[in-house]
């Protein structure tokens, strides 16, 4: 039942998407106010968000959303997002359940936020930038179970500033404010106390980690029943050397960029330690979308962006400034509140697997429910990405069908024996 569900969905998205209206938002949606409501998760402006492949309210009426949330050092900032409400009922016990969610990789260009992009689906800007909001198959199948999804677009992406990639504080506070900003909309099927759940895979999975480990203090009176987190980078800087020379190189130009808007005490590093070549990748990706990325700067090593000539990771190693800033962004530190699904793909080309595992028992020694789902697909074109990418869709059954257990009160089944 569930393939078909996105099966069909895939084929509403191909038939529709080069014949609807864009989905775009109102001219200045995007700018925050010179003063940001006092509350976390308190909403700042919305309108309604017209979709692709949306036929009168179904599979869900869409809401473009931006709310208050802090950035790594607790600032107010203002974040975009989606809520989707489904047109569907929920047919499990108590009222309607409500997943956060975070999107994988989209880029570092206020272009590339996925509430800019999910309306229309796909966007193509000559001569080379191709974004594809792949996620609307993940939306779509929690909609089809009558779930509410609202779907972040993290810290920059759309907003004011650079897109803080892979930040793991801000990244936290994006998707458990958002949950908060959904239950704040009105006239919606959720509720102010309903039950919540977080999403998210490579780049989402790791914000979706982040969130729930960081709930039990940052958001103690949202009810988690759980959280997905499929291909996390718990351990960045292991994520950045596994990258280096493969299709998403250009995302080491991201994380650099996030790490300098964060803590500006690491940009006189970073220049320094960057040759012409380095400062044009991290002035062109800010910009970018991860297809145009990928395209532009795929498969080529930090050594040739370097000013000594050595990979990153070794120039970086030498200044105790970077060290702690990777150890900053480490998920696995803190107490998840509610248990975690985390699938991994042993041969994973994008995020190690090891650091996958490492994260799940981590989790396991402080006592919480892990059920660590391996994918053991074999190698294929490796540094491409298909073993980060693939996994994602074909663990969808297990992930949808865990996440509706959560919220049913089924109770969550637990690896940690095993690991």
């Amino acid at each position: 039942m569930i393939g078909k569900c996105c099966a069909a969905v895939a084929a509403v998205v191909g038939v529709v998407v080069a014949a609807s209206p864009a989905a775009y938002a109102a001219p200045g949606f995007y700018e925050p106010p010179p003063t940001l409501p006092g509350e976390t998760g308190g909403l700042i402006r919305t309108e309604s968000m017209p979709l692709a492949w949306q036929v009168g309210n179904f599979p869900a009426s869409a809401t473009r959303i931006m709310y208050r949330s802090n950035d790594t050092h607790g600032t107010a900032n203002a974040v975009t997002g989606t809520y989707f409400d489904p047109a569907l009922p929920w047919t499990g016990p108590g009222p309607r359940p409500l997943v956060s969610m975070a999107a994988g990789t989209q880029g570092q260009g206020d272009k590339c936020a996925p509430s800019e992009t999910i309306g229309t689906v796909v966007q193509f800007t000559p001569p080379s930038d191709v974004v594809a909001s792949y996620e609307v198959v993940f939306v779509n199948a929690l909609l089809s179970r009558g779930i509410a999804v609202v779907l972040t677009d993290l810290e920059g992406l759309g907003t004011d500033g650079v897109h803080t990639y892979v930040n793991r504080a801000a990244s936290a506070h994006a998707v458990l404010d958002a949950a908060r900003a959904a239950k704040r909309l009105p006239g919606t099927g959720i509720t102010p106390d309903g039950p919540v759940a977080f999403w998210g895979y490579s780049q989402g999975g790791g914000a979706s980690a982040a969130a729930v480990e960081l709930q039990p203090e940052y958001a103690p009176e949202l009810d988690v029943r759980g959280a997905f987190a499929g291909a996390p980078p718990a351990d960045l800087a292991a994520t950045l050397d596994r990258i280096d020379g493969a299709s998403l190189f250009g995302a080491i130009g991201y994380t650099l960029n996030g790490m300098a808007q964060s803590y500006p005490e690491a940009r006189p590093m970073i220049e320094a330690e960057l040759n012409d070549r380095g400062r044009q990748l991290l002035a062109d990706v800010q910009n970018q979308c991860v297809g145009e990325t990928r395209l532009k700067y795929g498969f080529q090593r930090s050594e040739s962006f370097t000013r000594t000539g050595e990979p990153l990771s070794t120039v970086l190693g030498r200044y105790p400034l970077a060290q702690d800033l990777f150890a900053a962004q480490r998920i696995g530190d803190r107490t998840p509140g509610a248990p975690v699904l985390i699938q991994a793909a042993v041969n994973d080309d994008t995020v190690p697997y090891g650091q996958v595992r490492q994260l799940a028992k981590d989790w396991c020694g402080k006592g919480v429910a892990v059920q660590l789902s391996e994918n053991t697909l074999p190698p294929i074109s490796p540094g491409t990405g298909l073993n980060h990418a693939l996994p994602y869709p074909l663990g969808i059954v297990e992930s949808l069908t865990w996440v509706t257990d959560r919220f049913a009160g089924v109770p969550a089944p637990n690896s940690c024996g095993t690991l």
